[in-house]
């Protein structure tokens, strides 16, 4: 396999399907629209802004789909980061419903995209909720009946341990939920199938065009180091690689890293056994684990993250020592690729979405939930941007939180919290 240049060494970059390269920014240009980066808000904002006439110029500080976008466990699920018990005791069922009604609308929007552009990005359907302890079992076996009973979805169903370790392949797990309305795809695939449609369309996308800053009013002009746009509007999408560009949002979110192998092709009958459905994986502990098979059947598993600046030297052993607690039959199947990658998290887990001033939109924070949250928000802001907010106005008005302390104090806070956390992945019932 040929790495696709100027990305990480990962799988996807491995077998990603498009190569084109785009521009660097030379110059001046003008555009309605300037969108800072090219993750899936840049991208799915962008496409559908230029699908309505505007002329949308794409700044990218590395290659497309270079960070998160592109390096994610390829899980597109319904609901939001938060439960809906959550989501109804924090905001109201009213407020809850409309989320949870939005977020179906968002896995929908990340299917009809692909259909629609052809995008080719390995496709399937389903992903499988399990239950790592007794109490964790209790909630997911209450949350199927609620969200059939208050919110009307009949795509999830429960199932018990034995059925659950039979589709699992695991005995570390006992009852699951089954949900036949999520996805799950090749992340990096959906990414640059976004970018194409998008240049289809009349994008201007430039490479390796960091942004350095912008003026603070409509037109912005923003800056790199080559060149410079002119734009009436402007959307910060840059999730976890915002770091100080924008000093006003930095504190709303904390960035963290989380970790990815993937092993060598398994051959069909132990593909078979540990993901009998071929459905997306994913735990009840608060560092989940997730996995899927790969289109050519390669166990694509995410375990761990930690809390600094600096990935593990060696990635593919930090990672396989949590999918030899799930798998052990696997200790002798090779893992060919490891890598890591950093999103962004908020406060209380939803997303950060809105304007700062007059023409200047963003959203940013997805806490693990990205593809169908951020491919649709990005469509959210291109509606804002249009005048049609409906959507829109549900998610800017959420509270939005900054982390105590700003960004020069959260991380102690942080890696207390989730140190907290992992100790009751550890122990309890």
């Amino acid at each position: 396999m040929k790495e696709l240049d100027g990305h990480v060494k990962s799988y996807y970059a491995a077998t990603a399907n498009d190569s084109c390269e785009y521009p660097c920014l030379e110059g001046d240009v003008q555009a309605d629209v300037c969108i800072v980066g090219g993750g899936y808000t840049g991208l799915s904002s962008a496409l559908h802004l230029a699908e309505r006439g505007y002329r949308v110029v794409l700044l990218e500080a590395e290659r497309i789909g270079w960070g998160a976008s592109g390096r994610n466990g390829g899980q597109v699920g319904v609901g939001q980061r938060r439960s809906q018990a959550d989501l109804e005791a924090m905001f109201g069922f009213g407020v809850a419903k409309q989320l949870w009604s939005l977020s179906i609308s968002a896995v929908q929007l990340v299917e009809s995209l692909i259909v629609r552009h052809q995008i080719q990005c390995d496709l399937k359907r389903g992903i499988m909720h399990l239950a790592a302890k007794a109490s964790h079992d209790k909630y997911l076996r209450y949350e199927a009946e609620r969200l059939r009973k208050k919110y009307g979805y009949r795509q999830l169903e429960y199932v018990e341990k034995g059925e659950a370790r039979q589709l699992v392949g695991s005995k570390r797990y006992l009852g699951a939920q089954v949900d036949f309305g999520s996805l799950h795809l090749h992340p990096l695939n959906f990414a640059l199938g976004l970018a194409r449609a998008g240049a289809s369309a009349g994008v201007s996308f430039f490479e390796g065009s960091r942004v350095l800053g912008y003026s603070g009013a409509s037109p912005f002009s923003i800056s790199t180091a080559r060149g410079q746009v002119r734009a009436e509007k402007l959307v910060l999408a840059c999730n976890g690689y915002l770091k100080n560009l924008e000093p006003r949002l930095a504190g709303r979110i904390m960035p963290i890293n989380n970790f990815v192998l993937a092993t060598e092709p398994l051959p069909i009958g132990l593909a078979k056994e540990v993901i009998a459905n071929d459905f997306a994986l994913q735990d009840s502990l608060f560092v989940i684990n997730y996995w899927r098979l790969s289109g050519d059947n390669r166990l694509i598993f995410g375990g761990g993250e930690n809390y600094t600046k600096r990935f593990p030297k060696d990635i593919r052993s930090f990672v396989r020592r949590y999918l030899l607690r799930v798998y052990p039959q696997l200790e002798n199947i090779g893992v060919e690729f490891g890598w890591g990658g950093t999103l962004a998290i908020t406060v209380n887990r939803m997303p950060c979405m809105g304007q700062l001033q007059p023409g200047l939109y963003y959203s940013q924070g997805y806490s693990g939930h990205g593809i169908s949250t951020a491919t649709f928000a990005g469509k959210l802001l291109a509606d804002a941007i249009y005048g049609e907010s409906e959507g829109y106005q549900v998610f800017s008005s959420l509270p939005q939180t900054t982390f105590p302390g700003g960004t020069l104090l959260r991380w102690p806070g942080l890696v207390l919290g989730m140190l907290y956390h992992s100790l009751l992945d550890k122990i309890g019932n």
